[in-house]
């Protein structure tokens, strides 16, 4: 009678008739007073949303104090009512950590057993155990209601650790950034994927723990080791089979975002969103490309339909505040952000875009107090460090932006935005050599990230005027035209490059330059002014040569009429002699070119006896 009635349960629920397994499962509770079918029951309750109908059940049955399993739900079911206090009361404010295993034991789990299967009390002992680490996570959330983030992504990590399946616990460190880039890697590195264990089967076991960890793999900071995220995408999308899985393609493209490769990422989250239209996770990233690439159409078709759709979701507001964003419409946005923040406390882009709001319109007070907010709740991330830099840079505050930049650092060593604005600090405090070396590293890491080349034009840019400062002209012109060349037509480099060419005493070429600087920006008073002192050097070097040139003719002048005299003296004596005047002549040329620097008076003086040395031969 059990079996059958479990069975007509089981059926029940399997197709959401929830009356009839609630109807069964009391019936069968009553035959067999076992815990397992009480939490079933409860469990069938807690799916209908009778949250305090489960906890009242779990309670009045005193399953609480003797099963881990009803433990778990009932504290669950405290939670689902915002009850904190009381959950973390059920659940207790320990974590279990003497069920962490450590290396060797793991080693131990993946022996074969001989033979062994495992028996009902070992089967019992792995379940509490999950039920444990799922506790650890109840735990973590609680602390994150009561803003404990600290003690929150402990319990995230201990679940973790407990039970390495605890999917739920390691979404909350990645997703809302708890960890550095750093501290992720190192993490994974420590989990106990050895404990999976299938069928007793060693090779599975190791297969199915080598798969989760590509899995998990593929879910850390894409800032950080980009090849090992590589190789689990090419294992997975290859081995089994997984590249057109949303998650796996969601992963490629944020890794895609990160090296500023914004329309490839697109591509992927237009092919992700054909097929699942509502898969919230991917509209973050598929909004951010969209801002980047100015497709401000496509973003008012989906803020509207999103927001008319599905409007409990803080990404549908997220959508209409970025949409507002790119129209410039700054209110606006601000308040669509602020809504889809409270909706969601732990919304990171929804508090990112809030804070550029203000920062759009220079409140940079504002600004920074937003971006404080957002680096207290994402503790892991190094964008809201380097946003509260830029604003203290802004504000002219060499040295507070330069603390929150050596912060972000610390979290972040790999991301070239960040390089690049310690760049533009150590530019700011006159140390042109340390500015050049962060604009250089900044532009390695792009390069080897593979990284858009166009979007980093403004550190390629920055290098250039640090090495203008630094006085290596010709290192400055080589980046200079590598910017124009990718397509930066900006004024600003034709005129920095105009600075450095009237530095090299090349007027001439600095006017033609300066030129094409005001062709782009007429209204360039920079460029204007550059441009009227290099005429006005430009001027000054046609008048000394022309100067020089009419000193010359005159010169020239003076000599032949010499000349002539002494070729009138010379035939007036001898008669001839063509070869003597071709000797003499040669003596002529020869005293012009020794006396040319020398006065007029000295010239005519030499030119005398030359012709008289050739007249005594």
């Amino acid at each position: 009678m059990e079996k059958f009635l479990r069975e007509w349960r089981q059926n029940a629920l399997n197709k959401a008739q929830y009356e009839s397994a609630i109807f069964i499962g009391d019936k069968l509770l009553a035959l067999t007073n076992d815990d397992t079918d009480a939490f079933w029951l409860a469990q069938v309750h807690f799916a209908t949303g009778n949250y305090t109908r489960a906890q009242a059940f779990l309670s009045s049955q005193d399953l609480i104090s003797r099963n881990p399993s009803c433990r778990y739900l009932a504290g669950h079911c405290l939670i689902k009512q915002s009850r904190f206090d009381e959950a973390l009361a059920v659940l207790g404010d320990r974590n279990p950590t003497h069920l962490i295993s450590n290396g060797a034991s793991n080693k131990r789990k993946t022996q074969p057993r001989q033979g062994r299967r495992r028996d009902d009390a070992a089967d019992e002992e792995a379940a509490n155990r999950r039920y444990e680490a799922a506790m650890c996570f109840l735990r973590g959330i609680c602390y994150a209601k009561q803003n404990a983030f600290d003690r929150a992504k402990e319990c995230y990590k201990d679940a973790v650790r407990i039970d390495v399946q605890c999917f739920e616990a390691f979404q909350q460190l990645m997703g809302n950034s708890l960890l550095s880039p750093d501290e992720e890697w190192q993490f994974l590195e420590s989990l106990d994927f050895d404990s999976i264990h299938v069928s007793e089967d060693v090779s599975s076991s190791q297969e199915a723990a080598d798969f989760t960890k590509m899995l998990y793999t593929t879910r850390l900071s894409k800032y950080r080791n980009p090849a090992a995220f590589e190789t689990a995408y090419d294992s997975l999308s290859t081995h089994y089979h997984l590249a057109s899985n949303p998650d796996l393609q969601l992963a490629r493209a944020d890794l895609l975002y990160t090296q500023c490769r914004y329309r490839d990422a697109l591509t992927i989250t237009n092919s992700i969103l054909q097929e699942d239209k509502y898969n919230f996770s991917v509209y973050p990233v598929h909004l951010a490309c969209l801002f980047e690439l100015r497709e401000k159409n496509l973003l008012f078709l989906i803020s509207h339909n999103l927001a008319d759709n599905h409007p409990e979701e803080p990404c549908s507001w997220l959508a209409v505040g970025i949409y507002y964003f790119s129209i410039d419409k700054i209110p606006e946005a601000r308040r669509y952000f602020s809504k889809a923040s409270m909706m969601d406390a732990h919304f990171g882009p929804a508090w990112i875009g809030f804070a550029h709001t203000f920062a759009a319109e220079g409140e940079h007070d504002q600004a920074i107090s937003a971006y404080s907010t957002a680096a207290r709740l994402f503790m892991g991330t190094h964008l809201p460090q380097v946003f509260l830099g830029m604003q203290n840079h802004a504000l002219n505050n060499m040295t507070l932006a330069e603390e929150f930049l050596k912060t972000a650092y610390g979290l972040c060593k790999t991301d070239p935005l960040l390089l690049n604005e310690m760049g533009v600090v150590k530019y700011h405090q006159d140390k042109p050599k340390e500015a050049a070396q962060y604009f250089s590293a900044a532009l390695k890491i792009a390069e080897d990230i593979d990284s858009e080349p166009s979007a980093w034009l403004a550190a390629r840019t920055n290098l250039g005027h640090a090495f203008r400062r630094l006085r290596h002209f010709n290192r400055a012109l080589i980046e200079f035209d590598e910017v124009l060349r990718q397509g930066g037509k900006d004024a600003a480099i034709f005129s920095a490059k105009g600075l450095i060419l009237m530095e090299q005493n090349k007027p001439e070429e600095a006017v033609v330059v300066l030129h094409e600087a005001l062709a782009i920006s007429p209204q360039d008073s920079i460029a204007t002014e550059l441009l009227n002192k290099a005429l006005e050097e430009t001027a000054l070097l046609d008048g000394a040569a022309e100067s020089e040139a009419e000193d010359l003719a005159e010169f020239e002048h003076a000599l032949g009429q010499r000349k002539m005299e002494a070729s009138v003296k010379v035939n007036g004596r001898r008669g001839g002699g063509r070869g003597m005047m071709d000797k003499g002549k040669g003596r002529v040329r020869r005293s012009r070119r020794m006396t040319v620097l020398e006065d007029e008076e000295d010239d005519v003086g030499k030119g005398d006896s030359m012709m008289d040395m050739s007249d005594d031969e």
